[in-house]
């Protein structure tokens, strides 16, 4: 049975999705403070939040058996992603929930800002009617700049080429291809800014986009433009956004959000050509509960199939995709595992390489599971898929991977090569009858076995009655063997055996066999 603490308001209908699941038990107890909530935490395997809880701090401290978190909704800024990723948790959110709806509110303003609707409405309440005051400006013709084109920027992108609007576009992430297939002209942000009428923002805020609109990127803009962010707030530098309206040469702006939330005695207030909802991007009836049934399944699927949906700290790896990887991801995590017992010294490197038919895969969660076999035993914190590559990086390990459609003797094969300040082992293996792991080659030497159990590996002169002197010590120790190779390397006088054996050997009987006349060296593997 998996716990997941619902910490925040979340639509009936996402509470109803996780009840379709007899496996998980719902704490849904929203509101609390973070003393409140640590209890919660304590006890969860997972956790969902909207906006409102800050998983950070001691609070995600001490969710110590937490497996996954997910966002309902689509920014992430109130959970701790690094903490997260070290710890092992996935993060996952809604990308896709509420966009139509963010889309729609930043059209809204785009609209309101034009037409001066707020005013006017204000206006005839009053019992004034003042239609020469609120004279306003249609979009139709108009260039609008999308600063960021993701989900919510292609869909904003449809809308205001539906205006009739002409539409240009900034995102260093995004190809030129994937602009030109939306009919979308794609500018550098400097350029965008000198040509739009309209600018609207979405882009999350990292430490390369917080206050992107300063002063002087306010004052860039065209004489008579406006500005509306829906995204995050810190993107636009706000006291800057008092005084470049206030002079006039904006003509206004719509905020949805705030550096602070809610914004106490703002500036922005007392600035008349500004307008705000607060916070409204996702708050349609159809999106709350769009952004409550998806977690929700997304939550259910990580905790009770291992499936990655959406995370922002992992790559996502497709349902169907993911029962093919399966096998090569096994694979990887057995001969990390092996490595990890030969490699002497700290590592300084590891190459992942997948070859054959597998390299049609993503190779980043292989390299993930290689490094999860790699770093299990030499961790405090549990090692997994989520964390592995972070935890290698800050050992300093340089990870890289390769990857070809050529691969001479199997359909599919991993290769890992790892280096130490003292060797290099290169492991390669492969998978056998479609699920069955197997290792084909230690340091070039030919070698096949079933990665499993216990296994003895010895480098020794290849000559005769060696390996038979090998089995004569390892009866004297009550270790029976189940099955034995041999491979040999050209133009060397060595070979290697792997034995897989009936139990654990003691130091001493490792000693022992160590100390045969043409053995150079003998190794105990644990799987």
């Amino acid at each position: 049975m998996y716990k997941v603490f619902v910490a925040d308001e979340l639509a009936p209908e996402g509470i109803a999705a996780l009840k379709e699941y007899a496996e998980i038990e719902i704490d849904f107890s929203p509101g609390l403070t973070v003393d409140e909530a640590i209890p919660h935490v304590k006890n969860a395997d997972a956790i969902i939040v909207r906006s409102a809880t800050k998983l950070k701090g001691q609070l995600l401290d001490a969710a110590a058996r937490c497996k996954v978190i997910g966002r309902a909704g689509i920014g992430v800024d109130n959970i701790d992603l690094d903490v997260s990723t070290e710890r092992g948790i996935v993060v996952l959110n809604t990308p896709d929930a509420n966009a139509t709806t963010t889309a729609e509110l930043a059209i809204a303003h785009m609209f309101s800002l034009s037409r001066k609707l707020p005013e006017a409405d204000l206006s005839v309440r009053s019992g004034k009617w003042q239609r020469n005051e609120f004279v306003g400006a249609e979009v139709s013709g108009k260039t609008v700049g999308i600063v960021g084109f993701g989900t919510i920027g292609r869909l904003l992108a449809e809308r205001c080429l539906g205006l009739k609007m002409k539409v240009v576009a900034f995102d260093p992430f995004v190809t030129q291809q994937t602009f030109a297939e939306h009919g979308v002209e794609t500018k550098d942000l400097d350029g965008l800014v000198a040509v739009s009428d309209y600018i609207t923002l979405h882009c999350p805020v990292t430490d390369g986009t917080r206050g992107l609109f300063s002063r002087e990127r306010l004052l860039a803009m065209k004489a008579g433009s406006r500005i509306i962010n829906c995204a995050r707030g810190g993107l636009i530098d706000e006291q800057a956004l008092c005084d470049v309206v206030n002079s006039g040469h904006l003509a206004g702006a719509a905020l949805d959000v705030f550096e602070q939330e809610p914004p106490i005695d703002s500036p922005l207030f007392a600035v008349p050509n500004i307008q705000f909802t607060p916070h409204l991007g996702a708050s349609t009836e159809e999106a709350q509960t769009a952004v409550g049934v998806e977690i929700s399944h997304q939550i259910a699927a990580f905790l009770i199939d291992g499936k990655i949906i959406n995370s922002v700290n992992v790559p996502s790896v497709d349902p169907d995709k993911l029962s093919q990887l399966n096998p090569y991801m096994e694979l990887a995590t057995k001969l990390g595992k092996v490595l990890c017992q030969m490699v002497e010294g700290p590592l300084s490197s590891v190459e992942i390489g997948v070859f054959g038919e597998a390299s049609k895969f993503d190779s980043h969660p292989i390299a993930s599971a290689s490094m999860v076999g790699l770093l299990c035993r030499h961790h405090a914190v549990p090692v997994n898929q989520i964390n592995a590559l972070h935890l290698a990086r800050r050992q300093g390990i340089n990870v890289t991977k390769v990857s070809s459609a050529d691969s001479k003797d199997y359909l599919s094969l991993v290769r890992i090569t790892a280096q130490s300040s003292e060797q290099t082992v290169i492991l390669e293996g492969a998978i056998f009858d479609g699920s069955r792991p197997r290792l084909v080659k230690i340091n070039g030497y030919e070698i096949e076995s079933p990665l499993e159990g216990h296994l003895l590996i010895t480098k020794h002169a290849d000559e005769p009655g060696v390996v038979g002197k090998i089995g004569e010590a390892l009866g004297k120790e009550d270790i029976n063997i189940s099955r034995m190779q041999v491979g040999v390397a050209e133009d060397t006088q060595l070979a290697i055996a792997i034995l897989d054996i009936s139990g654990s050997l003691s130091s001493a009987a490792l000693e022992n066999i160590s100390k045969i006349g043409a053995v150079e060296k003998v190794l105990q593997v644990l799987l």
